[in-house]
């Protein structure tokens, strides 16, 4: 859904609950759980950064996706205000871009907590101008691998929306914008959180 103005609260919420009940609009659930064999027919995304180290990095990290800060740290409007990371949570995301808001509802199709990987995946609903899922996975690695704390993207997912059809390479820009921006986002809340200059400090 495109809107020119910024919707109101009250209408975000409507939104909200006009979708809440409605079906998926892609068949693959779950794909993105398994990022090495994602379905065939749609454009694939698979990004990765590091966030820091060690269990203060986690800790941080996972307290950044609960609390959505991928999203709204790029100014993105998430509702509701605080929605769960459990399967089956709605919500609504105001993206504002350029003159337009671009309003994207989305269920949560998989959730994994582990004490060393914390994540989930969302999929589209019928107010999206695109059709697939989403993924955020925050992974604390072994002594190993340096302890490092990672955070993994993995999407896929085709045009919906007859502007975004017809969007072509802006419509893939601006995804990838937003991409990138969700790995900057956690990496500056993981900096805030733990005091340290850089993720890798």
């Amino acid at each position: 859904m495109f809107m020119v103005r910024r919707p109101s609260d009250g209408r975000m919420s409507q939104i909200l609950a006009e979708v809440g009940d409605a079906s998926l609009t892609y068949a693959d659930v779950t794909a993105t759980a398994h990022p090495d064999d994602l379905p065939a027919g749609y454009h694939h995304v698979r990004a990765g950064t590091v966030l820091g180290r060690g269990e203060r990095a986690f800790t941080a990290a996972v307290a950044g996706m609960r609390g959505w800060q991928l999203h709204r740290r790029q100014g993105f409007r998430v509702v509701p205000s605080d929605p769960p990371i459990t399967v089956g949570t709605v919500v609504a995301v105001d993206v504002p871009l350029a003159a337009l808001h671009v309003i994207a509802t989305c269920r949560i199709t998989w959730v994994v907590d582990e004490p060393d990987r914390f994540g989930f995946g969302y999929g589209t609903l019928p107010v999206h101008p695109e059709s697939g899922e989403e993924a955020f996975v925050v992974e604390r690695r072994t002594p190993g691998h340096g302890g490092d704390v990672t955070l993994a993207i993995t999407a896929f997912s085709r045009p919906r929306h007859p502007l975004v059809r017809l969007g072509g390479p802006i419509a893939r820009w601006q995804q990838a914008r937003a991409t990138q921006g969700y790995l900057d986002a956690l990496a500056a809340h993981v900096r805030e959180a733990t005091g340290e200059r850089s993720a890798l400090g």
